[in-house]
């Protein structure tokens, strides 16, 4: 995990201010949701087996230990949890070697943040050895912490990593923002207790109470985040 904990420099008296921004990697930072997937395919494929479109938007955003139990249920597939993780793991990372985009607005936001040192984490289920991957891009110095899913007890839907990163910050959960692009995502966050701004990547989200839906972090600033708290 990380180093250097800022201190929450958004904090006021009355404790209504921003005092961290929580994010998640695939498919909220770094366009990758749909590199999963693909990994996913091609890997069962060699197993002989075909995925089912549908199954896609059940496998999105959690644990990679949830997603490959179900497809291995689903499919019928001769093959052990912890062989087919260690598959995916390398097939994705094969397909990020090769590219990681960033999504719209990510560059700009992470600047933005380390700008006005605003304590930052990397929240993901992903495993550590991705998210280190992804960081060579993203700019490990753009995060006071990152939480990775294979350390953590329990990981999203769970509170436990966001809970986890604000503790690490120093900060409220209640006066953290939490930036998602799925529903299992947008869930930890809220378990936590975090105000959340969902941007969906492969399924639709609805607003809801301290919770809300943009169509792109290009939307999403420092002013529009500090906003949030007053809600």
């Amino acid at each position: 995990m990380t180093s250097t904990v800022p201190a929450p420099a958004t904090r006021t008296a009355d404790g209504s201010a921003l005092q961290a921004v929580l994010l998640d990697m695939d498919g909220t930072l770094v366009d990758t949701e749909g590199f999963w997937w693909d990994t996913e395919v091609e890997v069962f494929a060699a197993l002989g087996h075909t995925l089912d479109e549908t199954w896609r938007h059940v496998v999105v955003g959690g644990p990679m230990t949830r997603s490959a139990g179900f497809l291995i249920e689903a499919t019928g597939a001769d093959i052990a949890l912890a062989e087919l993780t260690v598959l995916l793991n390398q097939g994705f990372e094969d397909r990020i070697d090769r590219a990681l985009p960033l999504m719209p607005g990510a560059a700009r936001l992470l600047a933005e943040l380390a700008e006005y040192e605003i304590p930052t984490a990397l929240v993901s289920a992903s495993h550590r050895r991705i998210i280190d991957r992804v960081l060579t891009s993203l700019g490990p110095q753009h995060f006071a912490l990152t939480v990775a899913g294979d350390e953590v007890a329990r990981t999203k839907p769970h509170p436990d990593p966001y809970l986890f990163a604000a503790a690490g910050l120093g900060a409220d959960p209640a006066r953290c923002a939490v930036v998602e692009d799925t529903a299992t995502g947008v869930a930890a966050g809220e378990a936590a207790g975090c105000h959340v701004v969902a941007v969906p990547s492969v399924a639709p989200i609805t607003p809801a109470a301290r919770r809300t839906v943009v169509t792109s972090l290009e939307h999403v600033d420092l002013a529009f985040l500090r906003a949030l708290m007053a809600v």
